[in-house]
């Protein structure tokens, strides 16, 4: 989607962007930014790099690597092994991160250039680029190019991913820093759309509580996470959260996190003060004489046995989801993140798809690193720029941004396509566009007796996300604020609330015993052994879990 606003005719620079992803679900960021003569582009995130180059030409002048997610960076390499000449730019602690996206190349060397923070940079004598922290992850930057023609000066700002917060182990992106720029365009993130979320402590809190309560109940926890990022983000709560210090818990971290997070020891000096103070009295990680103890899981035979006692797992591999919880009888917690790329992986699926919902749950839970839509718009109103570009999210939720009046009366919003560029005239004055119409559904609300009806009207169930909603014919609904949120449930949590229920009812039945695997028996000293029995059956040696 692409909307224009009518401009005062001025002496026009070119200006334009091409995306080769704009980083819709698992595809990747790589945004070309032409600026007069200049090429830049922005991020390098795409799988492939065939569509840079049929000419076998550099594809830009400069590349700027706003941060080292695979979803930014995962072809710088392959990029750089073509153009070796090629200048790929970022900040200190990025160009540290990188080499983990290639460790199964074991490519350990750093090819990029380092920027400083907060200092503009000459690429030639009419363009310069400065640096500001954007939160998110360590090193994540936003980037600022100005470029003076005609007696002129264009802004562009790029902010990567970027998120207003503190979390654990990094500092949000500062709203003061970025005061009085007023960039003629901003090319903006919007991963979770006009959502609003709780405040990120509270957010920790409620994971922290989940955690607690599934160890409460002898239920193992495992955490499916990126390589860095997220699990040390995880790691550094768990170890400083008043509900586990001093717990007598291990901790597994499987994979290759263990050599991130060694990596992360080694960048202690680039951390927020709080977490240099906090690392001066215990380890950050590796540390077995503090409670809980955080451990590496070195070459195992069988990993299930680890966890003996109630444990939590965080590991980057999927296939450890089958190893650790497909054949143990203990019962597993499998917790994934809101809006995570691993619900689209094809092994995640599978392993949903086949798992036992009376000994493995699945829940997700929310700790954002990108900012909602509130602290999206609160961004957009300091900086006040005429283009806004939206990339970063589904195309729904990027669609829910440009329908926001409270954008369209002010800014020209973009929403671009994979292959079609996108032109940014820069006017001295704008007319204000005429406005488009959110698409809202109105409905009525009748009180029943015991009952609330809402009923919409059927226009409502030709959105494509509607399916989704409606594939039960069942809804969750909460407060938030004082709005009412509404939720459609999904098959799955319906098979694991009628398990729970079920347990509930019958809680001495086969279904909650420790030896009940696939309907089958296992207890040798039962009379029942070996046989197919029923959840609801029962013997006297009965043992729960």
């Amino acid at each position: 989607m692409i909307r224009r606003q009518e401009i005062l005719s001025i002496p026009q620079v070119p200006l334009s962007c091409y995306p080769f992803g704009v980083g819709n679900y698992t595809e990747g960021v790589a945004i070309l930014l032409q600026i007069g003569n200049y090429r830049i582009l922005l991020d390098c995130g795409i799988a492939d790099i065939d569509c840079f180059s049929p000419s076998n030409q550099p594809p830009a002048n400069w590349v700027f690597c706003s941060h080292a997610h695979q979803d930014h960076a995962r072809s710088l390499l392959s990029l750089h092994q073509q153009f070796p000449k090629l200048p790929i730019y970022t900040s200190d602690v990025t160009a540290k991160l990188l080499p983990l996206n290639w460790l199964e190349e074991n490519n350990t060397n750093s090819f990029a250039q380092v920027l400083p923070w907060r200092s503009p940079i000459s690429l030639q004598s009419d363009l310069t680029v400065e640096l500001y922290p954007a939160g998110h992850l360590p090193g994540a930057a936003c980037f600022l190019f100005q470029y003076s023609y005609n007696n002129r000066v264009y802004k562009i700002f790029y902010t990567g991913d970027f998120c207003l917060s503190n979390l654990q182990l990094v500092e949000g992106l500062s709203l003061d820093s970025l005061r009085g720029l007023n960039p003629d365009v901003l090319i903006v993130e919007g991963s979770y759309g006009t959502a609003r979320h709780p405040h990120r402590r509270q957010q920790e809190k409620h994971l922290m509580e989940r955690i607690k309560t599934a160890l409460n109940s002898n239920i193992n926890v495992i955490l499916p996470v990126p390589t860095f990022g997220l699990g040390q983000e995880l790691l550094k709560l768990l170890r400083s959260h008043h509900q586990f210090t001093g717990t007598n818990l291990d901790i597994w971290v499987d994979g290759d996190l263990p050599t991130a997070c060694d990596l992360y020891l080694e960048l202690m000096d680039y951390f927020p003060a709080n977490v240099q103070n906090f690392a001066k009295h215990q380890s950050l990680f590796w540390d077995d004489k503090i409670k809980p103890r955080m451990r590496r899981v070195t070459e195992v035979s069988s990993r299930h046995d680890l966890t003996i006692s109630p444990s939590i797992v965080l590991t980057d591999k999927l296939s450890h989801l089958q190893e650790y919880c497909g054949k143990s009888r203990e019962k597993w917690l499998v917790l994934i993140p809101e809006q995570s790329k691993i619900n689209h992986s094809s092994i995640f699926q599978e392993f949903t798809t086949n798992i036992n919902p009376k000994n493995i749950l699945v829940e997700n839970y929310l700790l954002a690193e990108h900012s909602d839509g509130r602290n999206t718009t609160q961004l957009v109103h300091n900086l006040r720029p005429q283009h806004i570009v939206f990339i970063h999210g589904s195309p729904n939720y990027l669609a829910d941004l440009t329908s926001l009046e409270e954008l369209q009366n002010r800014y020209q919003l973009h929403s671009p396509s994979v292959g079609i560029t996108v032109d940014l005239p820069i006017g001295a004055q704008f007319m204000q566009p005429k406005v488009t119409p959110q698409t809202n559904y109105e409905g009525e609300l009748n009180e029943t007796g015991a009952y609330i009806t809402i009923t919409l009207p059927e226009q409502i169930n030709r959105d494509p996300r509607w399916q989704n909603f409606a594939d039960t014919g069942l809804v969750e609904a909460r407060w938030q604020g004082e709005e009412l949120v509404l939720r459609g449930l999904s098959q799955r949590e319906l098979l694991q609330q009628n398990s729970i229920l079920r347990r509930q009812l019958n809680p001495e039945s086969c279904g909650n015993c420790i030896y009940y695997r696939e309907q089958i028996c296992s207890n040798n000293d039962s009379p029942l052994n070996t046989l197919k029995v029923p959840a609801d059956g029962y013997c006297p040696l009965f043992e729960g879990i």
